[in-house]
């Protein structure tokens, strides 16, 4: 809307001015639709951004002979995936090149039965985005123990168990979410997941002279001394047991005793004498 120029002045046109209250800026379409993302309840960040780690919580055997602690994935995948089903794939580091995250979860081909040996990898610990909550409540302990279930380490019905891991490996591991139709999101290969390992006997460190001369004597001592205890005590016992000691038998017959009877003889007293 345009008015004319005051008297005195110019007789050009000039812009009705807006109030200094509602500024027109210039990027006010632009920072609107950014404004709404961030106020969007997102969730999260994007599941290909997520790398899987060993749990950084002060907790005892983190990893042993043949299981291993994570941290939950909270965080990684978004409420939209809504049913979808978030599996854990266990793998050898030289079958992660060649994985196929389409092949079903259960299928012999994803069987920890049938893990290192006819298959590469493994899927296992199956829950629902619901179970892993954003975010972490304060002080919450979110881990997943891999490799815990024995009952199952040798039932074929039960081709998803979270069964021990059977060698020091090293590992990787995945998480990827199902729908119905199929993998819907996944998530980065965690880093190398060595196991620890049992020390042979052989390379167990011994002493260069092997047991010490004081050992060796005081071993000499407690046999000798036990020897003589043990003599003593055989001794003892033969000699309880027969008259070589000097010593009549404790069930030997007792002498017969004979006891005289007397007549006691009455005395009577005499009364005192009278001066």
């Amino acid at each position: 809307m345009r008015v004319a120029g005051a008297a005195g002045g110019a007789g050009g046109d000039t812009e009705l001015s807006r109030p200094h209250c509602c500024p027109r800026h210039p990027g006010a379409r632009t920072m609107l639709p950014l404004l709404l993302l961030l106020l969007a309840p997102a969730r999260g960040q994007d599941p290909q951004l997520y790398v899987p780690s060993l749990s950084n919580l002060a907790l005892g055997g983190l990893t042993t002979a043949s299981t291993f602690v994570l941290d939950q994935p909270r965080c990684a995948f978004p409420d939209s995936l809504g049913d979808a089903v978030i599996w854990l794939v266990v793998a050898v580091p030289q079958g992660v090149p060649s994985f196929n995250s389409t092949l079903e979860p259960g299928s012999p081909a994803r069987a920890y039965q049938l893990f290192p040996g006819s298959t590469s990898a493994y899927m296992t610990l199956n829950t629902t985005v619901l179970n892993y909550p954003c975010p972490k409540a304060h002080g919450e302990i979110a881990v997943l123990r891999v490799g815990t279930e024995t009952s199952c380490q040798r039932d074929n019905t039960r081709p998803t168990c979270n069964g021990p891991l059977p060698g020091p490996g090293p590992y990787r591991v995945k998480f990827v979410a199902w729908g119905n139709s199929g993998p819907v999101a996944e998530t980065k290969w965690s880093e190398p997941i060595p196991l620890r390992t049992a020390t042979p006997w052989s390379n167990i460190p011994r002493t260069e002279r092997g047991h010490s001369a004081a050992m060796i004597a005081l071993t000499s001592i407690l046999t000798i001394l036990f020897a003589a205890l043990l003599a003593g005590l055989v001794a003892m016992l033969v000699c309880w047991g027969s008259d070589a000691c000097g010593v009549s038998s404790t069930f030997s017959k007792p002498e017969t005793v004979t006891v005289q009877r007397y007549n006691t003889h009455h005395v009577y007293d005499h009364p005192p004498a009278r001066l």
